[in-house]
């Protein structure tokens, strides 16, 4: 389906948590780079980001960085205002929430600042990156698919059960999973599609590639979740009509014990 509103207004894309661009909010960049959207790349590494942003360019897309020092309501709110500001012949229609910071520590061990910095980036930063989305998407009229816009986010594991040493990373995947759901249920009358996307599985990114250093498991796709597969489900829920909408997927190789 083209990116391409009736009035010829451009698309775009915005997807806050890029990494080093070799990860699930690179992948979709790509793609819906791709796919005709203008992509605005949001993150606090700025040279990384810088050079994702140059990379999609290069191979024939429109996408700009849009750095920020923290992911704030203050630094968010600036971040949309710069995107509408860079883009004025575009509508921000899809955005997703790709943000996290894990802590996997027994509870005893976890500190006071830990607990902060995850509730502040796995959930505090959800509300803030999904008003400023809202906000762009409810001005707009339907688009081919029907609906304003869409609003993903990225969950995991977590979202769903903890264990042993998941009690902080945890209880912020269920509260951004409870945001989500409570966003589809509120804003779906509006035609405006929220879903969370489950990740239930090891990414194939190059931090995993460090750690695991480990060949053999890099070849076998059914042991790995590849970040392109993922950005391939971003795009099919942009693309769902309102007579189908999902509010939830989990996506998990094949061979996953789960």
């Amino acid at each position: 389906m083209s990116a391409v509103a009736a009035n010829a207004r451009r698309s775009i894309f915005v997807v806050a948590g890029v990494g080093s661009g070799g990860g699930t909010g690179g992948s979709s960049a790509r793609l819906f780079a791709q796919s005709g959207y203008q992509v605005a790349l949001i993150a606090r590494n700025a040279e990384q980001l810088k050079k994702t942003a140059e990379e999609i360019n290069a191979s024939g897309g429109d996408a700009a960085a849009f750095p920020v020092t923290s992911y704030n309501h203050e630094s968010l709110h600036k971040a949309f205002e710069d995107i509408k500001q860079h883009w004025k012949g575009g509508d921000i229609r899809a955005s997703l929430f790709n943000i996290g910071a894990g802590v996997w520590k027994p509870f005893l061990d976890i500190t006071p600042q830990e607990i902060k910095t995850s509730l502040d980036d796995n959930v505090m930063a959800a509300f803030a990156f999904a008003r400023e989305s809202i906000l762009a998407f409810k001005p707009l009229g339907a688009n081919e698919a029907g609906k304003r816009g869409t609003l993903l986010f990225t969950g995991a594991t977590a979202s769903l059960r903890g264990n042993v040493t998941t009690s902080a990373f945890s209880s912020s995947k269920f509260a951004l999973r409870g945001l989500s759901q409570s966003l589809a249920k509120e804003f779906g009358k509006d035609d405006i599609h929220v879903a969370h996307v489950i990740i239930d599985g090891a990414i194939l990114t190059d931090r995993v590639r460090e750690d695991r250093n480990d060949p053999e498991w890099e070849k076998k796709e059914m042991k790995k979740l590849h970040p392109d597969s993922i950005a391939k489900s971003h795009l099919y829920l942009t693309q769902q009509d309102r007579s189908a909408w999902t509010w939830e997927i989990d996506l998990r190789p094949a061979h996953e014990k789960w």
